[in-house]
Protein backbone atom coordinates (compact mmCIF):
# COMPACT_ATOMS: atom_id res chain seq x y z
CA UNK A 1 0.00 0.00 0.00
CA UNK A 2 1.64 3.29 -1.13
CA UNK A 3 1.93 5.75 1.96
CA UNK A 4 -1.09 8.51 1.52
CA UNK A 5 2.27 11.34 1.79
CA UNK A 6 4.41 9.61 -0.95
CA UNK A 7 3.26 12.33 -3.68
CA UNK A 8 4.46 15.15 -1.02
CA UNK A 9 7.28 13.04 -0.14
CA UNK A 10 7.95 12.27 -4.31
CA UNK A 11 7.90 16.00 -5.00
CA UNK A 12 10.41 16.75 -2.44
CA UNK A 13 12.55 14.08 -3.66
CA UNK A 14 12.06 15.32 -6.97
CA UNK A 15 13.51 18.98 -6.14
CA UNK A 16 16.24 17.74 -3.99
CA UNK A 17 17.42 14.54 -6.27
CA UNK A 18 16.72 17.09 -9.80
CA UNK A 19 15.05 14.40 -11.46
CA UNK A 20 11.50 14.07 -12.44
CA UNK A 21 8.23 12.88 -10.23
CA UNK A 22 7.04 10.57 -12.94
CA UNK A 23 10.46 8.91 -12.60
CA UNK A 24 9.90 8.45 -8.66
CA UNK A 25 8.22 5.01 -7.29
CA UNK A 26 7.62 3.85 -4.10
CA UNK A 27 10.28 1.69 -5.12
CA UNK A 28 12.69 4.25 -5.81
CA UNK A 29 16.52 3.78 -3.74
CA UNK A 30 19.74 4.64 -4.41
CA UNK A 31 20.62 2.22 -6.92
CA UNK A 32 17.98 3.70 -9.44
CA UNK A 33 18.55 7.38 -8.57
CA UNK A 34 22.05 8.29 -9.30
CA UNK A 35 21.70 11.10 -7.99
CA UNK A 36 21.11 10.17 -4.58
CA UNK A 37 24.04 10.07 -2.46
CA UNK A 38 24.25 10.61 1.58
CA UNK A 39 24.31 14.66 0.99
CA UNK A 40 21.01 14.68 -1.03
CA UNK A 41 19.46 12.06 1.40
CA UNK A 42 20.36 14.15 4.35
CA UNK A 43 18.62 17.02 2.35
CA UNK A 44 15.51 15.15 1.64
CA UNK A 45 15.34 14.45 5.66
CA UNK A 46 15.78 17.92 6.39
CA UNK A 47 12.80 19.43 4.39
CA UNK A 48 10.63 16.82 4.99
CA UNK A 49 11.13 16.78 8.90
CA UNK A 50 10.30 20.85 7.96
CA UNK A 51 7.31 20.15 5.47
CA UNK A 52 5.65 18.15 8.19
CA UNK A 53 6.75 19.39 11.13
CA UNK A 54 8.89 16.10 12.16
CA UNK A 55 11.69 15.34 13.64
CA UNK A 56 13.98 11.91 12.75
CA UNK A 57 15.86 9.68 15.41
CA UNK A 58 19.07 8.19 13.53
CA UNK A 59 17.67 4.90 14.27
CA UNK A 60 14.41 4.95 12.66
CA UNK A 61 15.89 6.03 8.99
CA UNK A 62 18.54 2.68 9.40
CA UNK A 63 15.61 0.81 8.20
CA UNK A 64 14.76 2.89 5.37
CA UNK A 65 15.91 1.64 1.97
CA UNK A 66 13.54 2.67 -0.59
CA UNK A 67 11.45 5.98 -0.99
CA UNK A 68 8.42 4.36 -0.08
CA UNK A 69 9.89 3.05 3.58
CA UNK A 70 10.75 6.63 3.97
CA UNK A 71 6.94 8.05 3.55
CA UNK A 72 5.93 5.04 5.27
CA UNK A 73 7.61 6.25 8.39
CA UNK A 74 6.44 9.99 7.50
CA UNK A 75 3.30 8.52 8.11
CA UNK A 76 4.71 6.72 11.06
CA UNK A 77 5.46 10.15 12.87
CA UNK A 78 2.46 12.14 11.49
CA UNK A 79 0.20 9.75 13.50
CA UNK A 80 3.00 9.88 16.55
CA UNK A 81 2.47 13.36 16.68
CA UNK A 82 -1.24 13.36 16.39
Amino acid sequence: MIPLCFDRVRGIAADIFQIPSEQITPMSSPRDISTWNSVRFLSLILAVEEEFGLMFEPQDLDRVTTLGEFAALVETKIGETA
